[in-house]
């Protein structure tokens, strides 16, 4: 987290679940052990399985207890402090997807920070602002607004081509976010906006591109529409520079 000041905050993903997962495993391989319920049958569960499983559920009732308690006091932090609190609007079914980062992303619970800063924040009198979906917060320099086309993941540290700043991917969004309230006296809502002047963006930097589809109406002169090669569609890639690129 930054604030207007340019001071950055850390805070670490607690990893509720990760800390009871040896728990976890032992009270499931208990019940899996017992004769549960059979809904076929119509065979009702031991009170062997009964015990086991309200021993695991009390597991997933204390992870679900401490993030509620871990997700309440920071929210609350935050608002209190702030006056203006900006969020980024992240697409956490996409990074879901990635079997390597779900869990952590699942535990540290995007979507319930998002809705307890929306209420705290019209009850204390502030407001909450988010960033677009496809707003380049990682990829643009903090310093000089160079934007870069590709940033992979595991690039962790961000190295500006144009001025040469370096530091960690995380703290230059969030310089960037931060930005965004000054984004009408700004320009872009750029970090480095204010004494430096702007610089091209690389095409493809802020916008997700994709080829145009074929049309489904019939094309004159080919019966079914099909199309000849001289009269291939325009691809997003075939456009100038100077063309504005849409939102797909």
């Amino acid at each position: 987290m930054a604030d207007s000041a340019g001071e950055i905050r850390e805070i670490p993903n607690p990893r509720h679940l990760d800390g009871a997962l040896k728990q976890l495993r032992r009270t499931s391989r208990a019940v899996s052990r017992r004769r549960g319920p059979d809904r076929r049958t119509g065979l009702k569960p031991s009170r062997r399985w009964e015990k086991a499983n309200t021993a695991r559920n009390k597991v997933h009732h204390r992870v679900a207890n401490l993030r509620a308690d871990a997700l309440h006091k920071l929210t609350t932090k935050v608002t209190a402090g702030y006056g203006t609190v900006v969020v980024e609007d992240l697409n956490v079914a996409g990074m879901l997807r990635n079997r390597r980062l779900a869990r952590q992303i699942a535990d540290a619970g995007f979507a319930e920070i998002r809705r307890q800063l929306a209420y705290k924040t019209r009850r204390n009198g502030c407001r909450i602002l988010a960033a677009d979906r496809w707003y380049p917060s990682s990829k643009t320099c903090s310093g000089c607004g160079a934007v870069k086309a590709k940033l992979p993941l595991h690039v962790r540290t961000y190295a500006c081509d144009g001025c040469g700043l370096v530091l960690d991917r995380d703290a230059g969004a969030a310089h960037n976010l931060a930005a965004l309230v000054a984004a009408a006296a700004t320009g872009t809502g750029v970090a480095g906006d204010l004494d430096t002047p702007a610089v091209s963006k690389p095409r493809g930097a802020d916008r997700k591109t994709r080829t145009t589809p074929l049309s489904r109406k019939a094309g004159r002169g080919r019966a079914g529409g099909t199309t000849l090669p001289h009269q291939r569609q325009t691809e997003t890639r075939d456009r100038t520079q100077a063309e504005a690129l849409m939102l797909w």
